[in-house]
């Protein structure tokens, strides 16, 4: 049953991703372990596309006629599983267990028939390997002439990865235009700036020559999110790729830009301070 149904204005899109950014927080003071940085500058993505974007069904998962949804940058995970929480997948209580032995919520996600939640495709989090599933997803479907549409979230620091390109170029070849690629463009990775550990730049240029399409977009910004996904899936002959710059931290000002949080929960008295400058929502909290 759905907690919450599609949100259509801006204000109630802005209120969830708060929320979302709450829960996160809650998550991680609970569990005492996981990533808060990348989850928190994701939060405004996710919720455009679980309450306002994606078709799905969360009472039937299964749904033929279902656009994928995959999570490449695995360590992501608390953004993913609150999202899926608030639209009705699992229940609410469940956020707390992030991380606790026997949980469905691992540290890295995992579908619902290997000990994970509903809502999942594919386990995920060994980086530079999520693309080149969506790539056969996509391919996949086209083949079959499904309209299903697939999407498929990376992190900047993970375009690192030599596999990585091989599925872009074969995107191309293959003309896989039921896929769009959106890269978290925070340049944060666990060990510094992407920028100094092994640069990337410039995205939009590689992108484009390998011919996918190519978005530009402030991450952090629902309206820019929203209208660039319904964009991408307008693009015909090719993939597309989202390039959205984002915050990490976003929301939390001691924790924004500073790529130490990639991979470091809140103590108490951080967390407390994070939910102060995150103001409560009329969604109310888990915890």
């Amino acid at each position: 049953m759905n907690l919450n149904p599609l949100l259509k204005t801006t204000d109630e899109l802005n209120e969830m991703s708060r929320q979302i950014r709450r829960d996160i927080i809650n998550m991680l003071l609970i569990s005492g372990s996981g990533h808060s940085g990348g989850p928190l500058g994701m939060a405004d993505i996710f919720t455009a596309m679980y309450f306002n974007l994606l078709n799905i069904d969360n009472e039937n998962t299964e749904w033929i006629e279902r656009d994928y949804f995959l999570l490449s940058a695995g360590h992501l995970a608390p953004v993913w599983y609150s999202s899926l929480a608030r639209r009705g997948y699992f229940p609410l209580e469940e956020l707390k267990t992030l991380r606790k032995i026997n949980s469905r919520l691992q540290g890295h996600p995992a579908p619902a028939k290997t000990h994970g939640v509903p809502g999942i495709e594919i386990a995920s989090g060994s980086l530079g390997q999520g693309l080149s599933i969506a790539v056969g997803c996509a391919l996949g479907l086209k083949l079959d002439k499904k309209p299903n549409y697939v999407f498929c979230v990376n992190g900047d620091g993970e375009l690192q990865e030599g596999q990585i390109w091989e599925a872009v170029m074969s995107a191309a070849h293959f003309k896989v235009d039921n896929l769009t690629m959106i890269v978290d463009n925070n340049d944060c990775q666990i060990d510094g700036n992407v920028r100094n550990i092994m640069n990337i730049q410039p995205l939009r240029d590689k992108f484009i020559s390998f011919n996918w399409e190519v978005f530009e977009i402030d991450g952090n910004d629902l309206n820019q999110v929203v209208d660039a996904v319904q964009k991408s899936k307008l693009v015909k002959g090719k993939p597309t790729v989202i390039l959205a710059k984002t915050v990490m931290g976003k929301g939390v000002s001691f924790m924004e830009r500073d790529y130490n949080w990639h991979g470091n929960p809140p103590n108490e008295e951080q967390a407390k301070i994070a939910l102060s400058e995150l103001l409560p929502t009329k969604f109310g909290d888990f915890a």
